[in-house]
């Protein structure tokens, strides 16, 4: 049965490979257990969110589980879903501050994280409807290249950037980045401990270097009296206290301020899972002549997640590249990702382990520094011969982390596009989709920002 619904052999694989590459992905994608609940909760900034830490690890662990469980048995690719890194950053930094403002209120308030969830709620159910009309063929189209590295590439600044600021080896004095005390406290050589043993394992291409360097990171912070080591098992926390919390009633009476974050919030959902299905994909042959197989399956599939991802107390649930690394050690088929969300399912019993991990920033500072420098690596995708390309692209690449907002940078790489390629003599080579969304970013920033 499991051969004929996966077309395990007319893929040329075997039940046992592909349930050994599904056990890679999630190695190299647990990293997020870690990573996600001490971000949604603000403990990776140093602030309070008023997100409860311990019910977004179960949740975490429910949101990539449901993704790649529907992933494997409605689209059949070998593709793990889980909260995106880039979004969840993106939600927690622009989307929740915007969400107090409106409100009034502090950013660590419940309605406004409640609203915030209703912002990533909307995008994916906008996500959802391009998907199943096919819309999403035209807006993918729109977007050059170019300005898709430049964003994938600047949200890895960004994340970077982060890393090094939580392990305390840039520190902001005066309004300018500097270099911090190394010395002072023991963040930074957590951090390096964690940096060295990721990026070495990464370079040896063991599967889960991530999750390692985490698990490293924190033994050294515990030498330190950092953190204190628990029973790494446990049940899973109440999700409740984030489960269904969703303002979406909110989000339709500020429309006019919180629209722009749900196009953003769209488009990055779009680009993720694009970039991850070529990726992925054409490492397991399963794009040939540039067609993709059930490719509206897959979009759907991670339009369902974010929606239930949202329902669950995340930001955007998307595909993770990291897929790539199952693939390698031989998946071709969706029975890969129903491993992979079953591993998810087990790990919401190890709860403590995680929460462990979310305590002390410089823990998963290596992480996100890594992350960074993986997804840097799409600015090769820009086209640097082409001023009227490259320039908005390292606008938008640049912009994301010198202004400190996702948000912002996006809006000087869409509005400068535009303009460039109609001064230039080329606006007629680009969508009209362009135009209007550069029309709407600058009305937001005239007369909403």
């Amino acid at each position: 049965m499991l051969e004929r619904y996966f077309k395990i052999g007319e893929r040329n694989s075997t039940i046992f490979r592909e349930s050994m590459a599904g056990v890679v992905t999630f190695m190299a994608m647990a990293y997020i257990l870690c990573v996600q609940p001490a971000i949604m909760s603000g403990k990776q900034f140093g602030m309070d969110t008023g997100m409860d830490a311990a019910a977004l690890v179960t949740t975490t662990c429910l949101a990539a589980a449901f993704g790649s469980l529907l992933m494997g048995l409605w689209a059949n690719y070998p593709i793990g879903l889980a909260p995106g890194m880039g979004e969840n950053i993106f939600v927690v930094l622009a989307v929740i501050p915007a969400c107090a403002a409106l409100l009034g209120q502090d950013a660590g308030t419940a309605p406004a994280w409640q609203l915030a969830l209703g912002v990533v709620l909307i995008s994916g159910v906008l996500f959802a409807v391009l998907s199943f009309l096919n819309i999403r063929k035209y807006l993918v189209e729109a977007i050059s290249p170019s300005l898709r590295g430049g964003i994938s590439a600047g949200i890895g600044l960004f994340i970077a950037l982060l890393g090094l600021q939580h392990a305390g080896v840039v520190v902001s004095r005066n309004d300018l980045y500097v270099l911090g005390p190394m010395t002072e406290t023991p963040g930074p050589f957590v951090f390096l401990v964690g940096l060295v043993v990721t990026a070495s394992l990464h370079t040896l291409r063991v599967r889960g270097s991530l999750l390692f360097g985490i698990v490293v990171s924190m033994f050294v912070a515990a030498c330190f009296g950092k953190i204190g080591l628990v029973q790494p098992f446990g049940l899973p926390a109440d999700p409740m206290p984030v489960v269904a919390k969703a303002d979406l009633v909110g989000v339709f009476q500020h429309l006019r301020e919180l629209g722009p974050m749900v196009v953003i919030l769209t488009f990055m959902a779009l680009f993720d899972t694009l970039g991850t299905v070529v990726a992925v994909g054409t490492r397991a042959g399963l794009i040939k002549d540039n067609e993709f197989p059930n490719v509206e399956r897959v979009f759907a599939t991670d339009a369902t997640a974010t929606v239930v991802g949202a329902v669950l107390g995340h930001s955007t649930t998307t595909a993770y590249v990291e897929s790539a690394s199952g693939v390698e050690s031989g998946g071709r088929t969706g029975l890969a990702a129903i491993v992979t969300g079953a591993c998810f399912l087990l790990a919401m019993f190890f709860s403590p382990f995680l929460l462990m991990a979310a305590e002390y920033q410089p823990i998963t500072a290596a992480a996100l520094v890594t992350v960074g420098a993986l997804m840097l690596q799409s600015a090769a995708h820009i086209d640097w011969d082409d001023f009227s390309e490259s320039v908005p692209a390292f606008l938008l690449m640049v912009g994301i982390p010198l202004s400190y907002s996702i948000a912002d940078g996006l809006i000087v790489g869409f509005v400068t596009y535009p303009l460039i390629k109609l001064c230039s003599g080329k606006g007629l080579r680009i969508s009209w989709i362009l135009y209007v969304l550069a029309a709407v970013l600058i009305a937001y920033v005239t007369w909403i920002k």
